[in-house]
């Protein structure tokens, strides 16, 4: 009985690393692809936000990626239930140590919230299949996650929001971030993590992604990304333009949060010109790229496609978690 007991947590550690990697390498393969317009990557930076500082973030979350992803093996195997999963708390223990780990502010709050709950359901996913993840599986092991969400997990999530005070919050009618009061009647009406995406949704990517189970990763950026890999056998190539069919397709919400609507539709209506003249993949793509970068870049705090560039690594994790190595 110790020896398969032994067997058994070898196997949830080896597993719960594995998922952590592929998340890691997930956030790390996001920044480091160029060049995507208005982001930075290995070759642009802002004035106070540098490529190392997401670089820090990645290494930073790991070990939180690691832990959640425990937690689903051992949710799977009904050695806990998935309302313990604290799928909140991950996302913001993860987001003070990223915090803590460099001076560049927050790089990485929408990125962890997508991640996160991926990581929990990978380990559920893998609990009894080791050798093989189903992205059928993962993302019905997602809607589990997020529906097993609670009150405190909410709650958690607020209190990641003060810790890391992210641009263009803005303000919400009811339960806002802001108001300390909201984290009392989130517990009093018992709503969870999903409850309070569902209250934001329509002027955030990242919570429509918890409200719609990842519907833009799973359903948009991974084919596309899948196509774009086949097509050019280029990692850096297929990322930049998976960013760009995802900006292209829906209007970056940290724009329209920071200036307005009519300013993220302009540039998804620049995405998808330079998508048609082949993205990254031609000449003219990649100048048109150049001169959209440059245009972004005159307003580097109000026009950064962040929510795309978050939604990006959600991708990239489905496919690291489902076999692609660079």
């Amino acid at each position: 009985m110790s020896e398969i007991k032994r067997a058994e947590g070898d196997f949830t550690t080896e597993a719960a690393r594995f998922v952590s990697r592929q998340l890691e390498l997930a956030m790390l393969l996001e920044v480091s692809a160029y060049p995507k317009p208005g982001n930075v990557h290995r070759t642009r930076n802002y004035s106070e936000t540098r490529f190392e500082h997401f670089l820090a973030s990645a290494v930073a979350a790991r070990t939180h990626f690691e832990r959640a992803a425990e937690i689903g093996i051992l949710a799977s195997r009904r050695q806990i239930s998935l309302k313990e999963a604290h799928v909140g708390r991950t996302i913001r223990d993860a987001m003070i140590d990223i915090m803590n780990s460099h001076r560049g502010g927050n790089t990485s709050l929408g990125t962890v919230i997508l991640l996160v709950p991926i990581a929990v359901a990978a380990g559920m996913t893998m609990a009894w299949n080791p050798r093989h993840l189903s992205l059928a599986g993962l993302r019905r092991n997602l809607k589990q996650v997020l529906r097993s969400t609670t009150a405190a997990d909410a709650v958690a999530l607020y209190e990641a929001l003060a810790h890391v005070r992210p641009g263009g919050l803005g303000h919400v009618p009811e339960l806002d971030a802001k108001d300390r009061a909201s984290r009392r009647k989130v517990l009093q009406l018992g709503f969870n993590l999903r409850d309070i995406a569902r209250l934001v949704a329509h002027r955030d990517s990242v919570c429509m992604e918890l409200v719609s189970d990842y519907k833009t990763s799973f359903e948009v950026g991974y084919p596309y990304l899948r196509r774009e890999l086949a097509r050019t056998g280029d990692l850096n190539e297929a990322t930049v333009n998976t960013y760009l069919k995802i900006l292209s397709e829906i209007p970056d919400t940290l724009i329209a949060r920071k200036t307005s609507l009519r300013r993220a539709r302009w540039v998804t209506t620049r995405a998808r010109r330079v998508l048609a003249l082949g993205g990254l993949s031609t000449r003219r793509g990649m100048k048109e790229i150049e001169i959209l970068d440059n245009k972004l870049r005159t307003q580097p705090n109000l026009l950064n496609p962040g929510a795309t560039a978050d939604m990006t690594a959600s991708v990239l994790a489905l496919a690291m978690l489902s076999g692609y190595r660079p």
